[in-house]
């Protein structure tokens, strides 16, 4: 019997995108055809984000895109995975009964089965109850199932743990993916040995629900440091960037790994969320705004030119004006090089869910305009220091003549881009770019 080809749909942040990967490269390995897109597949296979509601009406609604495909005669499955099902299973087996089988977050392994019975299910017609595989969140993979890569060849994720124990009242990632779980380091070194094997990699990008808490399960105590320097000396990589950490787990160590090894970009992600003392308690975030001010000047202090990421969340539950203001102060004095920021989204089963006081929407979107109105100006002056210096530049894509690359001070997909002129260049490469030019979140240079 032919092996039916499988469209793939990723959503969410790049956490789920390498639990694609896994359940991709168990099917890749079994010699079935991946393709990106559920048109002209056999099975879509959608895994699915639902951190917040955003999050979940865009998974609903791709999945309701599916089912029409479905009753089209256009695709034969749907397999919905990830997040969605883990938290809402029994609600999407009532409402889209066109779904044939649900995968949670620790079911990946189940896919190969699944799928297999999905296609010997087609000849035997009708099935009439979806194949359900949802278990509590306990598990993690392991580098014994090699991943199909949907990124770029030059670059890839690493996740380096699952679950959450920070139990931040406004999140329901606790629920979702259960207690963190460590990955051990000689796992995380096999991954990506293989992944180097495979690809030419010039950037490692280290993830976690929260990076700087590895270890303290498994090893008792925090192995971040440790870590990044053993991945630095495998040397599969020219840039390792570390991504999602938390400000309440930063050590000395961690400072002085990032500042010393040549190869871990000098850029931290540190989600700080807020900046009064009584928003960050009422969100559980065992931080204060004194602690957050003094390890962002330590940060700055032994790591020159480095480049800081943060993002909050605005119209928390009785956030006041004048806490608000205060938000858009710290943003101010501290001048983030990046900044992200979300309206709260009211969670189920989350602490902050039955708080009083909950904001309307249309003051929380104009919260959301004036930090990201200030941020623009923070960042266009700080882009302006760049110009007529020299920055190296890791080249990505070519569209017409310009090529269009990122500094390691920008994450993938997050952050800035650098426009660059030039010819031949190689995608993946990376070039010593000179800035002629500066937006508010973009550069512009031309190779040296």
């Amino acid at each position: 019997m032919k092996k039916p080809t499988i469209g793939i749909i990723s959503l969410g942040c790049p956490r789920n995108m390498v639990d694609s990967e896994v359940m991709l490269g168990i099917l890749k390995k079994d010699g079935y055809c991946i393709m990106d897109g559920l048109e002209n597949c056999d099975i879509a296979l959608i895994n699915t984000c639902a951190f917040i509601e955003e999050a979940k009406e865009e998974a609903i609604d791709i999945i309701l895109k599916a089912a029409q495909l479905k009753n089209e005669g256009r695709i034969k499955s749907i397999i919905v995975a990830g997040c969605l099902p883990q938290r809402y299973s029994d609600t999407l087996k009532k409402q889209i009964p066109e779904v044939d089988a649900f995968l949670g977050v620790c079911d990946f392994d189940k896919i190969k089965e699944t799928v297999l019975f999905l296609s010997r299910h087609q000849l035997r017609q009708k099935q009439n109850h979806p194949i359900y595989f949802v278990t509590p969140p306990t598990k993690i993979y392991s580098h014994k199932l090699k991943r199909y890569l949907l990124t770029p060849n030059f670059y890839t994720y690493i996740k380096i743990a699952e679950g959450c124990n920070n139990n931040c009242s406004y999140c329901a990632i606790y629920k979702i993916r259960g207690k963190y779980r460590s990955r051990p380091m000689e796992s995380i070194i096999m991954e990506i040995k293989a992944i180097g094997a495979m690809a030419h990699l010039s950037e490692l990008n280290i993830i976690a629900q929260d990076t700087t808490s590895y270890g303290r399960d498994i090893y008792k105590k925090y192995k971040l440091a440790e870590l990044l320097k053993k991945i630095a000396a495998l040397d599969k990589a020219h840039w390792i960037r570390l991504l999602y950490t938390h400000p309440g787990h930063f050590t000395d160590e961690l400072i002085e790994t990032i500042r010393s090894e040549k190869s871990i970009c000098k850029y931290i992600d540190l989600p700080m969320q807020h900046a009064n003392n009584r928003i960050l308690k009422m969100m559980n975030r065992n931080t204060t705004k004194g602690e957050i001010i003094k390890l962002i000047q330590k940060i700055k202090s032994r790591i020159p030119g480095v480049a800081l990421r943060t993002s909050v969340i605005v119209g928390f539950p009785g956030e006041t004006d004048k806490e608000f203001k205060e938000l858009l102060d710290f943003i101010k004095d501290t001048k983030f090089e990046r900044l992200g920021a979300f309206v709260y989204s009211r969670e189920e089963h989350t602490k902050a869910y039955d708080f009083k006081k909950q904001i309307p929407e249309r003051i929380k979107r104009q919260r959301l305009d004036e930090v990201m109105k200030l941020q623009q100006d923070v960042s266009a002056k700080i882009n302006k220091r760049w110009m007529g210096k020299t920055l190296e530049v890791l080249i990505e894509e070519k569209e017409n003549d310009v090529y269009t690359g990122r500094s390691q001070y920008d994450a993938p997909e997050v952050d800035g881009t650098v426009f660059v002129k030039g010819k031949n260049l190689k995608i993946g490469g990376f070039k010593k770019v000179k800035i002629t030019d500066t937006l508010e979140y973009d550069l512009a240079g031309e190779v040296l």
